[in-house]
């Protein structure tokens, strides 16, 4: 589409704005449109597009927003709250104008300033607004572009209507079609296409199992993990990647010198004091405020002694030996030497090659129920045509963030043979859960999808 003039004026921008709102062949892209190009006329940082049917269904920048993340269903609560107030015009926003909860968090997900545009996207003239555009940005968008933020989200509104009408399918028109069909009394047993329908009922009743994709990996099966005993750099790595070690085996330590250095004047704060001790013990014979000093000095020499050690002990732990047999799992040795890490940061693993289970992860709108004993098949991405047969240990119920941003739960499940592939290969895991009728296998996910917009 054609870029706006820089200098144009925003009647001119509004016109532009419509023509592309025309030119728009398919909802998203109106969408799109809405929440990326509004900024030609009024500034702004961030843009979300709520609709009263199915929230959040668009915001700037962003490709397919995820409604189950937190900021998404912050912005439905925000949204449904500014669309109750009366006026279907422009008007600026901030967050005085929500409920104390919902304001305290404007602070962290918005900018101070934004702009609230009623979005009339039913053809009744009485009906309220079924949606609404938030813009949000640093500074307070003039009174002056309010009247043309109305007109615009006005003509996006008639966009949208209009290719919704575009739609070719409606309810009505298939209700009139059924209804023209001449009626064949007595004869609808013979009609094959009743036949194929009653064939059709009976094979959705067929129970089979559910079963859901995830994406899957070989991991150890408990594993000690080793981790950093204490705050320092990495000096050296005694082993390599995937070497197979015996338990004491010298693993990796960190850098001993300040630790050393620590010690050395600990043990000269002990020399020191201990021969105080002994000439303050000499002077008390004779003098009686000598002797009043020995024990401060003993209890001095205790301190010192209880630092000693203290720091003994943190030497001899800044080697980190084997806790057991099996082989080291670890990146590159070159990637640690040298790097500076935290008390309890993991360094290494330390795992039996032969004890490899199943960890997948099942995302939010695949889960389904599985007992504890299903049945599990990997097909690793290195070998397709062969699937590692598995039984499902445990379920997480609680989701956790993916790197990828999306949420799934984690499940492990143990291998059915004795010694299985390499760890660290992945894949697709194919969960199986209980019986269900065919019909549902088939129409689960598109009924899932299709109640995210429609309350019954």
């Amino acid at each position: 589409m054609p870029e706006a003039p820089e200098a144009a004026s925003p009647a001119v921008l509004l016109l532009e704005l419509g023509h592309r709102a025309r030119l728009a062949a398919s909802l998203p892209e109106l969408e799109f449109l809405l929440v990326n190009d509004t900024r030609l006329l009024a500034p702004y940082r961030q843009a979300a597009l709520w609709r009263e049917a199915g929230g959040v269904a668009a915001l700037s920048g962003v490709v397919q927003p995820d409604r189950n993340a937190p900021y998404a269903q912050w912005l439905a609560r925000a949204c449904a709250h500014l669309a109750r107030a009366d006026g279907d015009t422009a008007r600026a926003v901030s967050a005085a104008d929500l409920p104390d909860e919902l304001g305290a968090q404007w602070r962290e997900w918005l900018p101070p300033q934004g702009v609230w545009l009623p979005l009339r996207m039913l053809e009744e003239p009485d009906a309220r607004p079924a949606g609404g555009l938030l813009l949000a940005g640093a500074d307070p968008v003039a009174p002056t572009l309010l009247p043309l933020l109305t007109e615009w989200s006005r003509i996006w509104c008639h966009a949208w209507r209009a290719l919704q009408r575009a739609r070719p399918w409606s309810w009505d028109a298939w209700r009139n079609r059924a209804r023209s069909r001449p009626a064949a009394a007595g004869r609808g047993w013979r009609r094959p296409g009743l036949w194929a329908a009653c064939a059709l009922l009976a094979a959705g009743a067929i129970p089979v199992r559910l079963s859901v994709l995830a994406p899957g990996e070989l991991v150890a099966a408990q594993p000690a993990v080793l981790r950093a005993p204490l705050d320092g750099v990495v000096a050296q790595i005694h082993v390599q990647p995937n070497q197979i070690v015996k338990q004491g085996q010298p693993l990796f330590s960190l850098d001993e010198a300040q630790i050393a250095s620590r010690l050395q004047v600990a043990q000269q704060a002990l020399s020191t004091a201990e021969a105080e001790y002994r000439q303050f013990a000499q002077m008390a014979l004779g003098d009686p405020r000598s002797k009043a000093q020995l024990a401060a000095l003993a209890g001095k020499i205790g301190e010192r002694r209880a630092e000693q050690a203290f720091l003994a002990e943190q030497l001899g732990r800044a080697s980190v030996t084997a806790p057991r047999d099996g082989m080291v799992l670890f990146d590159s040795p070159s990637e640690w030497i040298g790097k500076p890490v935290q008390t309890g940061e993991r360094v290494m693993r330390v795992a039996d090659p032969d004890a490899v289970e199943i960890e997948a992860w099942v995302p939010v709108g695949d889960a389904i129920p599985l007992a504890e004993g299903a049945p599990l098949r990997l097909y690793l991405a290195a070998d397709p045509l062969t699937a590692v047969q598995g039984r499902v240990r445990y379920m997480a119920y609680d989701a956790v963030a993916r790197p990828d941003g999306s949420y799934a739960y984690r499940l492990r499940a143990s291998l059915d043979q004795a010694q299985g592939p390499r760890i660290g290969l992945k894949g697709t895991a194919k969960l199986q859960g209980e019986r269900v009728p065919l019909a549902y296998w088939i129409l689960r996910k598109p009924w899932a999808a299709i109640r995210q917009f429609v309350a019954l």
